[in-house]
């Protein structure tokens, strides 16, 4: 008898146990969080140094990630090239990603994910394309992929999609963008071990870029991004701050109040000197760029590339990748905190025009059928071997009302938190903690009574 009630309190604890180990962290590196206009790892500003990083191309969308021996190879080049970040485009959210990212924490590096693939995406062709495509399949491989890297420290980001708005007709996607940020955040709040910024990367469209950046930072909290990030190749060798056009758009951008950085850079149309680097990282723009990304890792059919691959596999770096590298170099991160802002408010959303079709800042509702990963399991995700969700499962079927999409829990602080406040693993697993003791508190009298 003694023994059956044993197991059954065994059995009562048990699942306590495991839901906090199933939310511990994984990693050395310190969770990056957003404070005002700036990320932070710990209390020491933030920069993203960092390039794109999908070999192959989105032509033939593979995992570098789980390309060990690939990615072992690669990760010598990165430290070779000093930076601390890379942007993965495409990622199997079915497969177990633990070597890969400690490869990369092991190395210092952080993780900034797409969170879509090209069959699990929005279908920008049309408005009824778009609307299609938002739905419950799309979501739940999205839910999945962040469930799959969410425990990693060195994950650095999520990017709810890239330059899906790509014209300056094509603006109606802007609200379900903002939807898919929303019901990340969302998620993440509700199920993740820690707060991760969520944002997006836009097409560098002069008719509606600012329009962009406001419409993704303005409405209500659960709506708004906690990033904004753009691909921008206005630079083009030789060039310079004032000639670049860059100082007119830390100006325009100043009182901005979210971090921004370049999601990809690095111009072709001559030869790639990188003086880019050194503006990037100096005050002149930290006070409102956090760094960025160059474009890209291997020499892909576009012509961009640091690397060389040859038939074998065997990797070798091109005269861009040095040129970078000693840009790298040559260039510090400011002392100090680069003149951050630590406090902004919402922007305002912009007005329709003729280059932002956009008559409403209403988002579509979560689709219905998604609603139950919220709490209850997402399951795996379909990797990159799935069916597709363009027009699967079912859609939006209603608007939502501002404000009312918040996590039903807090995983851990705001990403606005002052450097006192508890971030990371930590912070989100003191409930369930608290609950451990509880429940080993009754496992423990049981205990007494029965000896």
């Amino acid at each position: 008898m003694k023994l059956v009630v044993l197991s059954a309190l065994g059995a009562a604890i048990s699942p306590a146990f495991a839901s906090v180990i199933a939310r511990q962290s994984k990693g050395n590196l310190p969770p990056v969080t957003v404070r005002g206009n700036a990320f932070f790892a710990g209390d020491e500003r933030f920069y993203v140094r960092g390039v794109a990083y999908q070999p192959g191309g989105a032509a033939d969308a593979k995992d570098p990630l789980l390309d060990l021996e690939g990615l072992k190879r690669d990760v010598a080049n990165f430290k070779s090239l000093g930076i601390n970040t890379i942007r993965v485009y495409t990622i199997d959210n079915s497969k177990n990603h633990d070597e890969g990212m400690k490869m990369l924490d092991d190395a210092g590096i952080y993780l900034a994910l797409d969170a879509n693939t090209p069959d699990y995406s929005l279908n920008r062709e049309t408005n009824a394309t778009l609307h299609r495509s938002y739905n419950d399949v799309y979501l739940q491989s999205v839910f999945a992929t962040i469930e799959t890297f969410h425990n990693y420290n060195n994950l650095l980001l999520f990017f709810s999609g890239n330059e899906v708005i790509n014209e300056r007709n094509n603006t109606g996607a802007a609200t379900y963008i903002k939807a898919v940020t929303r019901d990340m955040k969302r998620f993440i709040g509700n199920k993740s071990p820690r707060t991760i910024p969520v944002g997006y990367s836009a097409a560098d469209v002069s008719e509606n870029i600012e329009q962009q950046a406001l419409f993704f930072n303005c409405g209500s909290d659960d709506e708004r991004s906690d990033f904004f990030a753009f691909n921008d190749y206005s630079w083009c060798d030789p060039s310079s701050f004032t000639q670049s056009g860059w100082d007119k758009k830390v100006e325009l951008y100043k009182d901005y109040s979210k971090p921004i950085f370049l999601s990809e850079y690095g111009c072709i149309t001559n030869r790639r000197d990188w003086g880019e680097v050194a503006a990037l990282y100096s005050t002149n723009m930290t006070g409102v760029y956090s760094g960025g990304l160059a474009y890209e890792y291997t020499v892909e059919p576009n012509g961009y590339g640091l690397v060389e691959v040859g038939s074998n596999g065997a990797i070798e770096p091109n005269a861009d990748f040095e040129r970078l590298k000693k840009a790298f170099e040559a260039t510090d991160n400011p002392s100090g905190d680069g003149g951050y802002k630590s406090s902004g408010s919402a922007s305002e959303c912009p007005a329709e025009s003729e280059d932002w079709e956009v008559a409403t800042t209403a988002l579509p509702a979560m689709p219905a059928n998604a609603e139950k990963y919220m709490d209850g399991d997402v399951g795996t995700g379909p990797g990159l071997d799935g069916d597709g969700s363009h027009f699967a499962g079912e859609p939006s079927e209603s608007t939502a009302t501002a404000g009312s999409s918040s996590p039903t829990r807090s995983a851990s602080s705001s990403s606005s938190s002052s450097s006192g406040s508890s971030t990371g693993a930590a912070a989100g697993m003191e409930v369930p903690l608290k609950m451990m003791g509880v429940v080993g508190a009754g496992v423990l009298f049981g205990a007494a009574l029965l000896f």
